[in-house]
């Protein structure tokens, strides 16, 4: 299997839920603080394509900057989205596992089980 890496917030219970279920099941994921070290424009596109390819999806809309910033607005192109999370990381949904190849939301963390060829 390919290493895993977690798009971590440590303060995210639901993040903190994901890497458990992860080392339960024997995998010790690489770690991204992705607030201390957020994701660049290249990155976030790669995440896009490996979760399927809806930048909606990898949006916080419960964060007060996504209504500061208007992100519910229909008319965003996905280039402004994307602008969008590079400039404030925090909208990034957590947390997000990959393989490379793939990735999931663990929101529910049994999703991250797909990655793992356990199913969901």
């Amino acid at each position: 299997m390919k290493a895993l890496k977690i798009y971590h917030n440590p303060s995210c219970s639901k993040s903190r839920q994901t890497l458990a279920l992860l080392q339960e099941h024997g995998i010790e994921p690489e770690q991204r603080l992705y607030l201390k070290e957020p994701p660049d424009e290249a990155e976030i596109r790669q995440l896009l394509v490996a979760l399927g390819g809806d930048v909606r999806q990898m949006l916080r809309n419960t964060e007060e900057e996504y209504k500061n910033l208007g992100l519910a607005d229909p008319a965003l192109s996905e280039n402004e989205l994307i602008a969008a999370l590079v400039k404030v990381p925090r909208l990034l949904q957590r947390p997000i596992v990959t393989d490379g190849k793939r990735a999931v939301i663990g929101r529910p963390p049994e999703n991250v089980l797909v990655l793992l060829n356990k199913g969901a």
